[in-house]
């Protein structure tokens, strides 16, 4: 399903004009961030000794594993009643933090989370990996005969193809976490699945794969033996560590780009074969319907997207002076390949200014982008646009139903809007063009 939108089909006015309508917003090197103002002199924290600096601290291995500071309990993933099955939180989802992360890589504990039948917990000596079908040499893999395989690791971006599903038909969640936390970014380190059929053989017929996970729910996709064959991977570490449980220890399916639901955890078996198989998850679940009527099925990768993560609700201006100079920041990312050019609006899709690209950019993973704004304390509608190196442009809320139509679920990527007030007070709307 294509509803994203080529680069030449985006009207703005030009730089220049935009310049000159907007000449506040500018990053003026001559300024500083922060203000200079009076040192206080009263100031407990600087004139006193404190707690942790004259008393002896924790051993080094106090915790054998490592803690977050216990400062630092409000981070968390959170969870929804409306976002799981009437109630029942073992079929159910939970949101990674955004506006607290930092770079593109998603520590391991506040990674999302989707569960179909809760997390299992599978006993890593009783693994097996069946892989048959229409392959020449079928096998059973224990986790540590798996691991044998040439591992490789890539930075790779989680999508859940509900991401943002509540907002299809208005504004629901006054959140970053709530609107788009059902993503997140890590280091995946596993095993292309290439390198395995290579040695097992695969039959000339073979068009589709079955992948089934071992949990209660026995979560079943199918998938096409193109992307079989690109840069699927079996995965079975993240972030340098072995799979949380949450995220399908010991093993799991990795396909960049596509949505994560179609990324089997608790992996158990790989089938191989000339037709899909039609599961319960791509019959019943995850497809599309559209402006027709007509429902879609087959289709995957997450199409060009952005957030911007600050200002947001969680993260708001209400500590800004007029004057101060603040950055804006946000995340973008595309199942197509890698992004290319972000842009920021401050009237609501008015007019288009370009952001800067910050840190690693790479293929189907975030990318970091960035603008300095000298703040003037008046009413904004804050926008970004993403565009992919496909030249994919991420559509406005109109263009996108009038492919999908109004009832959509999934795959929902068309442009956030954040409100911020004369107070610097931010809330989730909607500007629909």
């Amino acid at each position: 399903m294509d509803k994203t939108f080529k680069s030449e089909e985006i009207t703005s006015v030009s730089r220049r004009d935009f310049f000159k309508r907007t000449a506040s917003v500018s990053a003026v090197a001559a300024v500083s961030i922060l203000a200079p103002g009076a040192l206080l002199a009263d100031d407990e924290n600087i004139m006193h000794h404190t707690k942790w600096g004259t008393t002896l601290g924790d051993e080094c291995n106090y915790n054998p594993y490592g803690l977050p500071s216990k400062y630092e309990h409000n981070i968390v993933r959170r969870t929804s009643a409306l976002m799981s099955s009437a109630g029942d939180m073992h079929a159910a989802i939970s949101m990674s933090p955004l506006h607290e992360l930092s770079g593109i890589i998603t520590p391991n504990g506040l990674h999302f989370t989707r569960t179909h039948n809760g997390v299992a917990q599978v006993d890593p000596n009783k693994f097996r990996l069946m892989i048959h079908g229409l392959v020449d040499k079928p096998i059973v893999l224990t986790l540590d005969e798996l691991k044998k395989y040439p591992s490789e690791s890539r930075i790779l971006f989680l999508e859940c193809p509900s991401n943002g599903a509540a907002e299809w038909k208005g504004p629901q969640f006054n959140s970053l976490q709530f609107v788009k936390g059902m993503m997140s970014c890590s280091e995946w380190t596993g095993v292309r699945l290439k390198t395995i059929l290579d040695e097992l053989g695969l039959k000339p017929n073979a068009k589709w794969m079955l992948a089934e996970g071992s949990d209660g729910s026995e979560m079943s996709r199918t998938v096409p033996i193109e992307k079989v064959l690109d840069d699927a991977m079996i995965a079975w570490g993240q972030n340098g560590e072995a799979l949380r449980p949450e995220q399908g220890y010991p093993v799991r399916l990795i396909l960049p780009g596509w949505e994560a639901n179609l990324c089997v955890k608790w992996l158990k078996r790989l089938k191989f074969g000339e037709e899909p198989w039609y599961a319960k998850e791509e019959t019943s679940k995850y497809t599309a319907l559209t402006a027709s009527g007509r429902a879609i099925q087959h289709f995957y990768a997450n199409e060009v997207n952005s957030i911007i993560t600050s200002p947001c609700p969680e993260k708001p201006w209400t500590d800004l002076k007029v004057g101060d100079l603040v950055e804006i920041e946000g995340l973008a990312w595309s199942g197509h390949g890698t992004i290319t050019n972000v842009d920021i609006s401050f009237d609501g899709g008015k007019n288009w200014i370009e952001a800067n690209l910050k840190g690693l950019v790479l293929p189907k993973a975030w990318t970091r982008f960035s603008y300095m704004y000298k703040y003037e304390g008046k009413p904004l509608l804050l926008q970004s646009r993403s565009v992919d190196d496909s030249n994919n442009v991420q559509p406005t809320i109109n263009q996108e139903k009038k492919v999908v139509g109004v009832e959509g679920v999934y795959h929902r990527n068309a442009i956030c809007t954040w409100e911020v007030n004369n107070k610097g007070e931010v809330n989730n709307v909607q500007v629909r063009s």
